[in-house]
């Protein structure tokens, strides 16, 4: 009797081991290193109205797999030089590390204000975003990023380095959940192209995972 105490009891530890070693490994993590890409090209359609197609790929778990693709459109109306009207709606499947599928379809409208500092340019924008999601509850968002920029020259080559930070409150939680920092360089190629290149960290304690060091970039097609 005694030998088969024993032995159940290896059996039953052995068992716990292994299923919380199984949850570790299918839990969402918390935090990850991730590749962001975004591809937007610019229609204009008349002097005060773009239309822009968006494309979204980020990769993540690491920098080793797909984990989240986005489309969609974008209208820009330049009420005068430094006020641009926006509104925006984009389709999204996310696939996070060990995570359930997400869907989501979002309409965002908003503002960008410019404002010249000498040399600087000071740029705060305004987004009230609808999120229509699955698996997660519908919600409102409003987010807010201001960012400043400067040219600067490599020789004779011109660049600009940009600083951004942006805030994001969530109405379905009543909080301030997420923030996002920022710094970059964009260089324009030709009238058709510019890239804009950034380091970024995002600190956000509800989402999984919610703590994200990124490198992303953004190709700029101006048609």
């Amino acid at each position: 009797m005694k030998t088969f105490s024993l032995v159940r009891f290896i059996l039953t530890v052995g068992l716990l081991l292994l299923s919380s070693v199984v949850s570790a490994q299918t839990r969402v993590p918390k935090s990850d290193n991730q590749s962001w890409n975004d591809f937007q090209f610019t229609i204009p359609v008349n002097k005060k109205i773009d239309f822009v197609l968006i494309g979204t790929v980020r990769m993540g778990d690491n920098l080793s797999s797909f984990v989240d693709e986005r489309w969609g459109v974008r209208v820009n109306y330049s009420v005068q030089k430094y006020v641009t009207l926006q509104s925006l709606y984009f389709h999204r499947d996310a696939h996070p590390p060990n995570g359930r599928h997400e869907r989501e379809e979002r309409a965002t409208i908003g503002a960008n204000f410019r404002i010249p500092l000498g040399k600087f340019n000071l740029n705060t924008r305004n987004w009230f975003e609808r999120r229509w999601r699955h698996p997660q509850v519908d919600a409102w968002r409003y987010r807010n990023r201001i960012q400043l920029d400067h040219p600067f020259k490599i020789n004779k080559t011109k660049f600009t380095w940009f600083v951004s930070d942006e805030f994001f409150y969530d109405w379905s939680l009543g909080d301030w959940v997420r923030n996002r920092a920022a710094v970059g360089v964009s260089h324009t190629f030709s009238k058709h192209l510019t890239l804009e290149t950034y380091v970024m960290r995002q600190n956000d304690g509800r989402s999984r995972p919610g703590d994200i060091n990124i490198i992303g970039t953004t190709w700029r097609i101006h048609l």
